[in-house]
Formats: structure tokens, C-alpha cells, sequence
């Protein structure tokens, strides 16, 4: 067994492994190159460098635009047949210049942005530093082909309940609303809290310089959706160096960046790195966590993951493999599956990379992950049974920990962020911001997600009587436009901050 005491996770936004490190130049990976393309009508768009900090459009990554980038454009998934016809990545393109899941289309010169990746040691020299250091993993998969939320669920239950796309607002009614999302076997965290070991939850609630993002919903940690874990629970990243240098007894410590203005679709603001937002507030985030862990008495001991949700609709070259289904869902009780999905199939390659000081520097891993190896690391390292068959069968890694005694030569900072404009440099008008507020709430997506969690916040903090629920049901349901929206989430983390102290203490 290795000899690690404390795991910390952290895991940002929606980009591809190839679109963060095909043009890396770190030598044995497995990745695209120049002669890798796809085309769409009769021009060919070919992996080039110098990827935008942020793009134009948001890129299609719902169910079926995954289906599309990798089974390729006209083929259409059949339920009966799965991901049966071969997968070949050529999709990526023809999704992103027709897709409107995620908004407007890119204007035509915009299209062939989905091939372009970072020049990683330039653009992005936080994670370049890290993934040169310590461990790289170039086979890690996010756990389904589609987006977010289903993908995020499986970090935290190594299943996302037969959800295979994002939520709808009639979903969430039925099990985020008040209530929390419950896996049928149980989250990580219940399984942690079984087995005596202790955990805590970070995220960055931070304001940005720019449009304070806690007002438009961004510091709203998506864990928080869970039936068991309040966003009362949810520590603030500014307080992550002070607390490891205290009494922190915490094994497995999992963290969240902020969304930015998830509000008005812009996203701008945060440090997730989500496509429309600008790199360096992840990058940023990246930093602040290795370096309190790294000058921390707990270094010795530790494991660092840092990995991304799902690729975002970026392009990438691997062709992710079949896996086994979690099985905690029968096709009878499958009330969140809307496409008939197996979940016998992994999703698009995302960027990992694992930090210890007992992992050799260099380190160039090809094992097969998914996030529910982190539940599986867990589970090994610390003696407890699997939650499903998903993380029964997955690769853990605790291989990578393979050094006797901690290197006396990782880093202890590392380079500073590129500093770009930032896209959320000035905060809307008020006439801008007025037009947005008239604009309806969207049927399904991540901005009904957040406002399902502000309700269950809401009711968290009432005194929890029939009438209370029924009247932050009511008020709920009764928020039908963006603007809407914006004021009941403001309330809610106002009145949450001022309770958090007390909570917290």
C-alpha cells in the first residue's frame, strides 16, 4: 500500500486532452498530430497550434453531439446498437459549425476552432510544470460520452444514476430540488463517512476582479447538489493554506472551481476553464492548491488529481474504449436515461495529471482511467467495498506512488499564469444586463442545475417544516426568466454566506 494519507481533487471544465497537450512536446505521449484532421463540406480543418484562450461559441457536448463527433456526421445512434458503428473522431467539426445545443453557431471562419490546441508550455505553463514533474495520464476518459453534470455525478457515486444528459427542469424537480440527486447505492461520500474516514469540500467563491461572480451563480459548488451535502458544507478556497497548516484531518479533500457567470451563458469571470471563459483562472486555481499543499506538513503524504468533467467538444484522437456499466439502475427504474444510453461506453479523453512526491518525475501513464478510478483509489486505499460495478472494475492509482520516501526536488511554486484580457474585463451595462434578465430560462442545462441547488440552499436554511418546503417549491417554480433567476440566487448566497461562519465553525 502507498504511503498516502491525504487525496485531494480537483476538477475544472469542458476540454479534451489532445486541445490541452497534443502540442505539449512532452515526449511519450499518446496524441494528435499535424497530419490529424477533420473535415466538414469540402474543406479539411487539421490539429494546429495556438488554440484561442477562449472561444468564439460554446462547442456542442450533449449526448448526441458526442455521438456525432465520434461516430461521425449522419449516423444516428440507435439504442438497440449503441456505439456499435466504429468510432472515428471525424464528427468534432461537422457538430461544431451545425450544433445549437449550447447556443448560436460560430461564424464560418470560426468552425475549424475545435482542432486547435495549446501550445501547452507557453499558454498554459501551470499545468506544463506539473505534468512534466510529476504524472501525466493520456489515457483517462471522461466516464460517459456527453456532458456535465451526468460526468460529474460519477466522480462523486462512480455512476450518474442513468442520467445521459443534462438536467431538465422536470428532473430536477424530482430529485434536486429540496430533496439532493441520490445515487441508488450511495455517494462517495456516504461510503467515506461509513468507513470513519474524514472529507471536506473547497470551492473558489471568490469575486473576480471583474463582475463578481457570486452574484451570477458561479460560486455555487455542483456537489451541493447531492441528497447529504449542503452548499453549508462547501469551504472557501481562501482558506485552503491556513487550514493545512492546521489540525486537518481530512483524507479526501474534493474541489471545485467557480462557474463565472453562469447566468447569462458567458461563463466569464470564473476559473473553470470552461471554453468561453479566458485559461487563466484555472491556471490561477491550479497554482493556489499545489502550492498550499506543497508547503504544507501534509506534502509527504499526498495525492493531487487534477483532471476536467469531459472534453467540452473539443476534437481528440483516441478512440475511448467500451467499460462496464455501474449496473445500480435497472432499464426498468431508468427514469433519468433519455436516450436509452448503456453506459457501456466511456466518453471522449480529458487531461489528468496526478502530483505526489512519490510519484518519479516524468511519469508518462497509459493505463485506462475514467473518474470513477478516483472512487476506486479511494475504496483501495483506504479499505473500503466498491459502490458499483463501474468502480469495482476500474484502474486505480495507487501504482503511480511508487517511490520509498518523498523527493526532496518538486517544485515548491510554480511559473505565474499567463495574464490575457479577460473577456469578463468589464461588467455588462445596465442595458445589457436588462436585456438578459427578460431573456426565458432555458428548458434543461447547468444554469437549471445551479438554480435547483440555490432552492435546496434556500430550504436548507429554513426551519424545514412541510410549510417552509412548500413555500421554496412554490417561489421556485415561480422564477421563469434569467433576471428572475439573478435576483433568487443573489438572495440565497447572501443569506448563505452570513450562515456559513456559524455552520462552519
Amino acid at each position: 500500500m502507498p504511503n498516502i494519507t491525504h487525496v485531494f481533487v480537483l476538477m475544472l471544465e469542458n476540454h479534451s486532452f489532445d486541445n490541452i497537450f497534443a502540442m505539449s512536446g512532452i515526449p511519450g505521449l499518446t496524441v494528435a498530430t499535424t497530419a490529424d484532421s477533420n473535415s466538414y463540406g469540402t474543406v479539411t480543418y487539421p490539429i494546429q497550434s495556438s488554440a484561442p484562450v477562449a472561444m468564439p461559441t460554446d462547442p456542442g457536448h450533449e449526448f448526441l453531439d458526442v455521438f456525432e463527433q465520434l461516430a461521425g456526421a449522419g449516423i444516428i445512434f440507435n439504442p438497440n446498437n449503441q456505439y456499435a458503428p466504429a468510432i472515428n473522431n471525424s464528427g468534432f467539426v461537422s457538430n461544431y459549425a451545425t450544433s445549437t445545443s449550447e447556443g448560436k453557431q460560430p461564424q464560418a471562419g470560426d468552425i475549424g476552432r475545435v482542432m486547435d490546441c495549446f501550445d501547452t508550455k507557453t499558454q498554459l505553463p501551470v499545468i506544463y510544470e506539473l505534468a512534466t514533474q510529476f504524472a501525466i495520464c493520456d489515457h483517462w476518459f471522461s466516464s460517459m460520452p456527453g456532458p456535465t453534470w451526468p460526468n460529474r455525478f460519477f466522480v462523486h457515486g462512480a455512476s450518474s444514476a442513468g442520467l445521459d444528459s443534462s438536467p431538465t427542469d422536470t428532473e430536477l424537480a424530482q430529485w434536486e430540488t429540496i430533496n439532493g440527486f441520490q445515487y441508488p447505492k450511495g455517494s462517495i461520500f456516504d461510503a467515506l463517512r461509513k468507513a470513519n474516514v474524514p472529507w471536506r469540500l473547497y470551492n473558489d467563491c471568490e469575486d473576480s476582479e471583474s463582475d463578481a461572480p457570486q452574484n451570477f451563480g458561479g460560486s455555487i459548488a455542483q456537489v451541493a447538489a447531492l441528497k447529504g451535502i449542503s452548499l453549508l458544507d462547501v469551504h472557501s478556497i481562501s482558506n485552503f493554506k491556513s487550514d493545512l497548516h492546521g489540525s486537518y484531518p481530512y483524507q479526501y479533500t474534493f474541489i471545485e472551481p467557480n462557474y463565472g457567470n453562469i447566468l447569462n451563458n458567458s461563463y466569464q469571470g470564473g476559473s473553470s476553464q470552461h471554453p468561453m471563459d479566458d485559461t487563466y483562472g484555472g491556471e490561477m486555481l491550479i497554482k493556489v492548491i499545489y502550492e498550499a499543499i506543497r508547503q504544507s506538513p501534509l506534502w509527504d503524504n499526498s495525492l493531487l488529481i487534477i483532471t476536467y468533467d469531459e472534453h467540452g467538444g473539443f476534437y481528440d484522437s483516441v478512440a475511448p474504449p467500451s467499460t462496464q456499466a455501474p449496473g445500480d439502475v435497472s432499464a426498468a427504474n431508468n427514469r433519468y436515461n433519455k436516450y436509452g444510453f448503456n453506459f457501456e461506453q466511456l466518453g471522449v479523453r480529458v487531461p489528468a495529471v496526478v502530483i505526489s512526491p512519490l510519484i518519479p518525475a516524468g511519469t508518462v501513464d497509459h493505463t485506462v482511467y475514467d473518474h470513477s478510478s478516483i472512487c476506486a483509489t479511494l475504496e483501495r486505499l483506504f479499505g473500503f467495498a466498491a459502490l458499483t460495478g463501474r468502480d469495482q472494475n476500474a484502474n486505480d492509482l495507487r501504482h503511480l506512488t511508487s517511490l520509498a520516501a518523498a523527493r526532496a526536488d518538486c517544485p515548491s511554486t510554480l511559473p505565474n499564469p499567463v495574464a490575457h484580457v479577460l473577456r469578463a474585463a468589464a461588467a455588462p451595462s445596465p442595458q445589457q444586463q436588462a436585456t438578459t434578465d427578460e431573456q426565458p430560462l432555458p428548458s434543461s442545462g447547468s444554469l437549471r442545475g445551479f438554480l435547483a441547488i440555490a432552492a435546496k440552499t434556500d430550504y436548507e436554511m429554513s426551519a424545514r417544516t412541510d410549510i417552509d418546503k412548500a413555500a421554496v417549491v412554490q417561489k421556485h417554480h415561480q422564477i421563469h426568466t434569467r433576471g428572475q433567476a439573478r435576483t433568487y440566487v443573489s438572495s440565497v448566497l447572501t443569506r448563505a454566506d452570513a450562515v456559513k461562519p456559524a455552520v462552519q465553525k
